[in-house]
């Protein structure tokens, strides 16, 4: 696996840190512009938009220092935009990263800029996956990063303690595409976990289950999430926990939370596991993207990071030693052979000792 240049890996940095700082809330869209407008003899500026459909806002007379002052800074803003947008021109035409497609960059986009990730959601599945080459500053293949769905996972008790809300969930979706409907649960018909488009373009919204099975087949109402609720799903508080910051390349960045590329790794072994064997195609992706981190971390001598997440997977007891163990004798033979070895490496140099890990995979 190869690593991108210094200098790429440098401007994705500067990119993550300027998307991060331009993220705050302002009352005005960067897609649209302040205009000056005389009326009888005095200037006025009026915020103007041309999508969907031109519009025109009063703000307040040009003397007016408060005033000019706005108008000064938006101007920054739209430059530093413009500049972003440069950035993630490059990164993506000649660093050779990825960028999602279009559809999805303008969902997570839409879903950003609302408050998702300001209020602690955690971007998880392929779309997360897409930013991991930027992360790690190494190159991924491709062919993994295709998706038809977008899927954010978010801790119940984070949502019911932040004293904060995204506006209706649906409504910011139909803004992206007014097809976006909501899906009603299986098992609670009143509550709604996932959204979707004509196309067939899914959103899904994911919480742990740390509790009993009867949760399982039920919708966790999360009162933070603009109306959504959550599917409850089991080992995913061990993939959202202690998540990283980092960037969509899509138009000048959309800055996300996203799991630790270790713990992604481990829990697509996890995850790989517990596929029924109709789901081969899902279970083989896993693996890939499972493979393509490890060995991503050996590349970056990130080798410790993967130890103490599997370490930490590990110790959480049978059920998990179980699906680690069915995950990893399911990698083909080359990719096996290289986790192994990485793994094993890895468990060694941080002098990690796996209680019943079976010594032939160390």
């Amino acid at each position: 696996m190869k690593t991108i240049d210094l200098a790429y890996r440098t401007l994705y940095a500067e990119l993550v840190q300027r998307s991060l700082d331009a993220s705050f809330e302002t009352d005005f869209s960067t897609a649209g512009n302040f205009v000056r407008v005389p009326v009888k003899g005095r200037d006025y500026w009026y915020f103007e938009e041309t999508r969907p459909e031109k519009t025109r806002r009063y703000v307040g007379p040009a003397e007016d220092p408060e005033i000019a002052k706005r108008v000064a800074a938006f101007k920054e803003i739209k430059e530093d935009l413009r500049g972003r947008r440069r950035l993630v021109s490059t990164l993506v035409r000649d660093a050779g990263l990825a960028a999602p497609d279009p559809f999805t960059g303008d969902v997570v986009e839409a879903l950003g800029k609302a408050g998702i990730f300001r209020l602690r959601t955690v971007l998880v599945g392929t779309v997360a996956f897409q930013t991991y080459a930027g992360h790690l500053g190494v190159r991924l293949p491709g062919a993994v990063l295709q998706t038809g769905d977008a899927d954010f996972a978010k801790f119940h008790s984070v949502s019911s303690e932040v004293d904060d809300s995204l506006p209706p969930v649906i409504e910011l979706l139909k803004a992206v595409d007014p097809t976006f409907r909501e899906v009603p649960h299986r098992r609670d018909a009143g509550r709604t976990t996932q959204y979707e488009n004509a196309s067939r373009y899914r959103i899904e919204f994911l919480t742990p289950n740390r509790g009993s099975d009867e949760h399982a087949d039920h919708a966790s109402y999360m009162p933070s999430l603009g109306g959504a609720s959550a599917q409850p799903l089991r080992f995913l508080d061990f993939l959202i926990r202690d998540p990283v910051r980092t960037v969509l390349l899509h138009r000048s960045g959309v800055p996300v939370l996203v799991p630790s590329p270790e713990r992604f790794a481990v829990h697509k072994l996890i995850v790989a596991a517990r596929r029924e064997r109709s789901a081969a195609a899902k279970r083989e992706k896993d693996l890939h993207q499972a493979s393509l981190l490890v060995e991503a971390l050996d590349t970056t001598r990130r080798q410790d990071d993967l130890a103490f997440a599997f370490a930490e997977a590990w110790d959480r007891g049978d059920a998990w030693r179980e699906a680690l163990l069915k995950g990893l004798s399911l990698l083909n033979a080359d990719r096996h052979e290289m986790v192994q070895q990485v793994l094993g490496r890895a468990l060694s140099e941080t002098h990690t000792e796996l209680e019943g890990f079976p010594m032939r995979l160390a």
